[in-house]
């Protein structure tokens, strides 16, 4: 399925365009400002490309034409909703750094959202609230979204573990049955003993839930597959967009499920909320 968000869409399509089109493309991704401002014309010259080629263009990215392409893209532009890499420049303050790590997790994180499918949503929410047992795989930074994903859904009164330690993992994975679910969790959805513990997983029985990007092995093993598309620089700079888009998706499915638990978590969440307050200086929220 092509992203609803039109630059990833773009982005994503590029490389099966026409050597013209591709131009169109390559200027568009780079100024998408200047863009919803300029006449066919305009952006034909500035893309060194016929007229019919920037319609070509259009069509191929699913518009009847230049104007429909503009009016979502200035749509997209307005509401922030415009998927960006994370770049440092060497002579950026740090003003100019706030601003980009803040600019490109929000675009990040509605193109993200934009992209799940609420059906598999469901599926995963219905899954996990059926589950006599719920354990979460991740490492590096998939596993702080792991042991976070662990004290969210602790909290809703499930059974439930977080394991970033390979061997542990295959331990717990083998000891798994039908009644089990598995959330993995993964930026690159290619790590090799993460792949192994959801393989013992599903040859256990359980139903293994995964969060990594479309069209990785991860994605393609797992029998819930939530795809969280997040491109980074990873040779650079720490994994900031696609932790965070993680971490938002397990509070999408804790809420879900604390949704469907409710009538059995009203007096829980009460008792444990007062036992939390006990702890705090006398004041404090």
């Amino acid at each position: 399925m092509d992203s609803p968000n039109l630059i990833r869409r773009i982005a994503d399509n590029s490389s099966a365009l026409r050597k013209s089109e591709a131009k169109v493309a390559s200027y568009v991704l780079a100024h998408a400002n200047d863009v919803i401002k300029m006449r066919i014309v305009d952006l034909a010259a500035n893309s060194g490309v016929s007229e019919p080629t920037v319609i070509r263009f259009c069509r191929a990215m699913g518009f009847d034409g230049f104007l429909s392409l503009k009016l979502q893209l200035a749509q997209q532009l307005g509401l922030g909703d415009v998927y960006t890499q994370f770049s440092v420049d060497d002579k950026d303050t740090v003003e100019d750094l706030r601003n980009k790590v803040f600019d490109t997790t929000v675009g990040s994180l509605l193109t993200v959202r934009d992209e799940l499918d609420p059906a598999v949503l469901e599926t995963a929410i219905n899954t996990i609230c059926n589950a006599n047992r719920v354990e979460f795989y991740g490492f590096g930074a998939s596993g702080s979204v792991a042991a976070d994903a662990q004290h969210k859904f602790f909290r809703l009164q499930l059974s439930t573990a977080a394991y970033t330690d390979p061997h542990i993992q295959h331990m717990s994975a083998i000891s798994l049955n039908s009644n089990d679910v598995v959330v993995a969790i993964s930026q690159s959805g290619q790590t090799r003993a993460l792949l192994q513990s959801v393989s013992l997983a599903i040859e256990a029985g359980a139903t293994v839930i995964g969060l990594a990007p479309k069209n990785t092995p991860l994605s393609e093993q797992c029998s819930i597959p939530i795809h969280v598309n997040v491109e980074e620089d990873h040779q650079v700079f720490a994994p900031v967009s696609s932790r965070i888009a993680h971490l938002v998706v397990i509070d999408v499915l804790a809420t879900g499920v604390a949704r469907h638990r409710k009538p059995l978590l009203k007096e829980h969440l009460k008792r444990l909320h007062k036992s939390q307050k006990a702890l705090r200086i006398t004041g404090s929220s």
